[in-house]
C-alpha cells in the first residue's frame, strides 16, 4: 500500500474514511454541518474533541457491545497519517460492513420531535401521553430510527418493522434478528450513558449511533459515539422544560443560522469561539479532565 497517495474512500460531511488495508483509519475534521449543509468555516480543534470524546464513550460503554476503536494513537498508523494534521483527530478502527439504519433514541421531547407531537401528538409515529411540554423528558426513552441518506440527501425517519424489511433484503433471514439487536443496543447505551452524563451535569437529550458487522457476522458499534455533533446535551443546572434549552452542541449553531437566514452558512469568529467553547466544557465536565 502506497501510504503516500492515500485518499479518502468515503467523504461525509465531517468525517473521512481511510482504507488502511487491514484497518480503516476514521478522521473528524473540523467541519461542521447544519440543516444538512457543510459551513463554509471550521471549528477549531472541533474533530480532536470529537475523536477524544468518542474514545471515552466506547471505553465506557464496551462491556454492552463491542465497538470498532482501536487506537487514536498516529503512532499505530500508517506513516501517512503521523503529522500534525491527524493528530488528535484520528481513529483507527476495525473494518465492519455498516448496516444502513441510523439509530436514533431520544429521552426527551425537543427539535423535531416537539415539532411533530405539536401537530398529531405523535414523534415518528409513536404516540406520546398528553400534555407534555417542550423538552420533558420522556417517560421510557424511544427508539426512533432513519435511513441512512447519501451526503446532500435527507434521512428518512422509518418504523421498527421498517426497520427490519431494509436489513433483509441484504440479509435474508437476519433483518428481524439484526434490527432487535441495534435497537436493544441503542436503548441499553443511552440508559447508560444518559444516567453517567447526568450525574456530571449533563443531559443528553437525545442521540444516535451506527452498527456495522464483523467478519463472523457480529454487530459491532461504529462511527462516532455521544459527541456534541451528534447529540443534544443541555446543561443540568439550567434545564427548564415548557422551552428550548442552552446546549453544550451545535444546536448552538442551528439556532444561531435560523435566527440569521442571510447567513449563506457563514459563521462569524464569535460563533465559532462559543461553539468551540462548548465542546471542549462538555469534554470537562463528562470526563473530568480539561481538553489539552
Amino acid at each position: 500500500m502506497d501510504t503516500k497517495r492515500l485518499k479518502p474512500v468515503k467523504e461525509g460531511k465531517v468525517r473521512e474514511v481511510y482504507d488502511a488495508g487491514d484497518s480503516m483509519i476514521i478522521v473528524a475534521t473540523d467541519r461542521i454541518s447544519a440543516f444538512d449543509h457543510i459551513l463554509k468555516n471550521k471549528i477549531t480543534k472541533k474533530g480532536a474533541v470529537l475523536t477524544k470524546m468518542s474514545e471515552f464513550w466506547f471505553d465506557f460503554t464496551k462491556d454492552i457491545v463491542p465497538n470498532h476503536m482501536m487506537s487514536i494513537d498516529t503512532e499505530d498508523m500508517p506513516e501517512f497519517f503521523r503529522t500534525e494534521e491527524f493528530d488528535g483527530n484520528s481513529m483507527k478502527c476495525q473494518k465492519l460492513a455498516m448496516l444502513p439504519i441510523e439509530c436514533i433514541v431520544r429521552g426527551y421531547i425537543t427539535g423535531s420531535g416537539w415539532e411533530s407531537y405539536q401537530k398529531d401528538g405523535t414523534v415518528c409515529g409513536i404516540r406520546l401521553p398528553e400534555g407534555l411540554k417542550e423538552s420533558d423528558r420522556l417517560p421510557e426513552p424511544i427508539y426512533t430510527p432513519t435511513t441512512k441518506a447519501e451526503l446532500g440527501l435527507h434521512d428518512e425517519h422509518i418504523t421498527f418493522e421498517e426497520s427490519i424489511d431494509i436489513l433483509e433484503e441484504i440479509y435474508p433471514g437476519k433483518g428481524a434478528e439484526y434490527a432487535g439487536k441495534i435497537k436493544d443496543c441503542t436503548l441499553a447505551l443511552y440508559k447508560k450513558c444518559a444516567e453517567y452524563a447526568l450525574s456530571k451535569g449533563i443531559i443528553i437529550a437525545d442521540t444516535k449511533f451506527e452498527f456495522g458487522l464483523d467478519t463472523e457476522g457480529n454487530v459491532v458499534l461504529g462511527d462516532e459515539m455521544l459527541t456534541p455533533d451528534s447529540s443534544r446535551f443541555w446543561p443540568l443546572d439550567s434545564y427548564e422544560p415548557g422551552k428550548s434549552q442552552p446546549s453544550f452542541d451545535k444546536q448552538f449553531v442551528r439556532d444561531w443560522l435560523k435566527a440569521n437566514p442571510d447567513s449563506d452558512y457563514m459563521l462569524p469568529d464569535e460563533i465559532v469561539e462559543k461553539t468551540i467553547g462548548k465542546y471542549k466544557e462538555a469534554y470537562a465536565l463528562l470526563t473530568g479532565t480539561q481538553f489539552a
